[in-house]
């Protein structure tokens, strides 16, 4: 007996070193008696040993870490002697389900490797690994602990294996569970409603022919389901049953709404994909098009104004405004598509955004989103196709803030009191409204363009002009090298689109950016 407390109390010394130690040789060495235990033949009465007497729950892990190596050999164990590990870890969390979540976990992927590896494994005729479902059944009769324990082996089983006759009884279980009453005030039903979660999306997120489509890619792709999937998911029920239970989740579990980053962002995602599915002709016909189209747009709005929070989530919403405007000229419903509405607002709050974000990273010496071009151009790109949409009031509404910034920056040039943190945030404005005056300006497009559209990209292209002689004149004692690269930005676009054999130069613009009108209205503002 003597020995057999001496043999815990190591084996509990080792379980401190490989989970808890912050010394890394004293960790190498636990592992590597890790590896002598699954090697020895004492292996599963040491493991016993850890599960039975164990007084603490990294004890009980490193035994399930064993098991697990154990069970996944290249060399398999007898079947008897698999069945009996399987029977004994469900005999044991059937027994202590108030163990810690992580240990019940390790222990089911255990069981999960069990069933997998034996899956068509016979004994005495039978198939005996496949009884695993009864066992599941047993654990789904019983209380909530026992509920989430049965429930976590049908989604560790979800992920371990492609049986697509299993899915269903699965994919039934999680909604059937789902759709009962449930305590959400309780400790046990919300981890029972996380791991009912869990289970779903496994199964929904199951690859069951091996052809996934890249999600990071925005093209239409074909989600392939079971067959005998087909009534859940035409069922309305099964669409409201998630989204009354997300309206009944009590506060506490707040961090499942938007402002967890995670779910942000596969709203955006989901935001993006109307468009991929459907036309906007499509859309508009739809009876809440117009509270909806709203909503959207004070989403967008709001998330922009936020640009700090998720910035790679604004790719999505772009990517759906851009593409929302660009079908307008092919939609031939007499329905209202509201986009003349909402499109400028979007603009404007992207704008505004950019411009206030300019002091706060220079306060807060934060990361400057000017410095990651290929997430700016990226989405000038995206911009550029919405701000076309009542152009007029995008015009103005930038002229307007060139205008004011332009002026208070030659009032702190000239100052006697030269402030450098101000200079800089005026100049990190300038940087930005250059930008939007280049993606604009190369944002025209010849079968929609009109006279007043040149006119206005003259007047904006004007502004950028002037602004490049001021800067010209402050050489060699002050320059800004993000101003700089935004001319340079523009200067491409406006050659682009403006200048070339192919282009007349007769336009709007030309005679808007003529030297000598330049000087006039440069001597007009002085």
């Amino acid at each position: 007996m003597a020995l057999r407390v001496q043999s815990l109390a190591e084996l509990e010394v080792l379980c401190n070193h490989l989970y808890e130690g912050t010394d890394l040789a004293q960790r190498m060495q636990a592992e590597k008696v890790l590896l002598e235990i699954i090697d020895s033949p004492e292996c599963l009465s040491q493991c016993q040993l850890l599960l039975e007497q164990g007084t603490t729950s990294y004890a009980q892990l490193l035994a399930a870490t064993c098991l697990s190596k154990l069970v996944s050999r290249a060399s398999p164990l007898p079947i008897e002697q698999r069945i009996d590990i399987r029977n004994y870890i469900l005999n044991y969390v059937a027994s202590q389900p108030k163990l810690a979540p992580f240990v019940i976990q390790a222990l089911v992927q255990v069981i999960a490797k069990i069933t997998k590896l034996g899956w068509f494994e016979v004994l005495k005729d039978q198939l005996i690994f496949r009884d695993i479902i009864a066992d599941v059944k047993k654990f789904l009769q019983g209380t909530v602990d026992h509920y989430i324990i049965g429930v976590m082996i049908l989604s560790e089983l979800t992920q371990e294996m492609n049986l697509v006759s299993m899915f269903g009884f699965f994919l039934l279980q999680g909604m059937k569970l789902l759709a009962k009453p449930l305590t959400l005030q309780d400790q046990q039903q919300q981890s029972l409603v996380m791991q009912l979660l869990k289970l779903v999306l496994n199964c929904l997120n199951f690859d069951f022919i091996g052809n996934s489509a890249d999600e990071s890619a925005d093209d239409l792709c074909t989600v392939q389901i079971p067959t005998n999937w087909r009534t859940i998911f035409l069922e309305p029920e099964t669409l409201d049953l998630f989204f009354d239970l997300y309206h009944s989740l009590p506060p506490m579990l707040s961090q499942l709404g938007l402002s967890d980053p995670g779910n942000y962002h596969e709203f955006c995602r989901f935001l993006a994909r109307l468009k991929t599915n459907y036309q906007l002709g499509e859309l508009v016909m739809v009876k809440d098009y117009p509270e909806v189209i709203q909503l959207i747009a004070n989403f967008t709005i709001t998330s922009l104004q936020h640009w700090e929070f998720a910035p790679n989530s604004v790719h999505y919403l772009l990517t759906l405004w851009q593409r929302m405007v660009a079908s307008v000229p092919f939609v031939k419903t007499a329905e209202p598509h509201l986009l003349d509405t909402y499109a400028p607002e979007i603009t404007k709050a992207y704008i505004t955004s950019r411009l206030e974000c300019v002091p706060v990273v220079i306060r807060d010496g934060l990361e400057d989103p000017l410095d990651d071009t290929a997430t700016v151009f990226q989405q000038l790109e995206q911009l550029c196709t919405v701000s076309r949409c009542e152009y007029e009031k995008t015009c103005t509404f930038l002229v307007q803030l060139f205008d004011q910034n332009a002026q208070n920056y030659q009032k702190l040039l000239h100052s006697s009191s030269r402030n450098p943190l101000e200079i800089t945030v005026q100049e990190g404005h300038l940087a930005w409204l250059v930008y939007f005056v280049g993606t604009f300006v190369g944002g025209r497009l010849t079968y929609t363009s009109t006279d007043e559209h040149d006119a206005m990209d003259g007047e904006l292209s004007c502004r950028v002009f002037q602004l490049i002689s001021l800067m010209d004149a402050q050489l060699p004692q002050s320059s800004n090298e993000k101003v700089e690269l935004a001319i340079l930005w523009f200067l491409d676009q406006f050659r682009k689109t403006y200048v070339g054999d192919q282009l007349q130069h007769t336009s709007k613009v030309n005679i808007c950016c003529k030297p000598q009108h330049l000087k006039l209205k440069s001597l007009s503002r002085n």
